[in-house]
C-alpha cells in the first residue's frame, strides 16, 4: 500500500522549521527523521507511524485511534500507528508530531 501523500505534505509543513530534519522512504512510507532518528512517518499501512518512548506506549495505546505498529506480523515496542485522515485537525496532528519529535530528541544523534 502506498503512503498518504496529503499526510506527508501536512507532516512536512508541521516539521518545516525543525533542525536536523530529513525525509527518507522507510517501512513502505515516508519517514521524517530528526538527528537521524525516525520521529513520524506517513505510513504505508495507512495513518501516522509514531516513534514513542516504549515506557509511555501503554498510555498512548489507551487512545482508540492508536495501535502498535506491526512489521511482518510482529508488534514493535515504541512504534505506534495512529489513525489519521483529512478531517484530523492540524492541532491534533501537531500534538502527535510533537510527541514523536520530543522522544527522538532524547536519543543520541546518529
Amino acid at each position: 500500500m502506498a503512503y498518504d501523500k496529503e499526510l506527508a505534505d501536512r507532516l512536512r509543513e508541521l516539521l518545516g522549521a525543525e533542525p536536523d530534519l530529513t525525509e527518507k522512504a522507510m517501512f513502505g512510507g515516508l519517514a521524517f527523521l530528526v538527528a537521524g532518528h525516525m520521529a513520524v512517518a506517513a505510513s504505508g499501512q495507512s495513518g501516522l507511524m509514531l516513534r514513542a518512548d516504549p515506557e509511555s506506549s501503554e498510555t498512548l495505546l489507551l487512545d482508540p485511534r492508536v495501535s502498535r505498529f506491526q512489521m511482518r506480523g510482529r508488534a514493535m515496542a515504541g512504534w505506534l500507528l495512529v489513525q489519521v485522515d483529512p478531517t484530523t485537525s492540524d492541532a491534533d496532528l501537531g500534538r502527535w508530531v510533537e510527541s514523536g519529535v520530543a522522544y527522538v530528541r532524547t536519543l543520541p544523534p546518529k
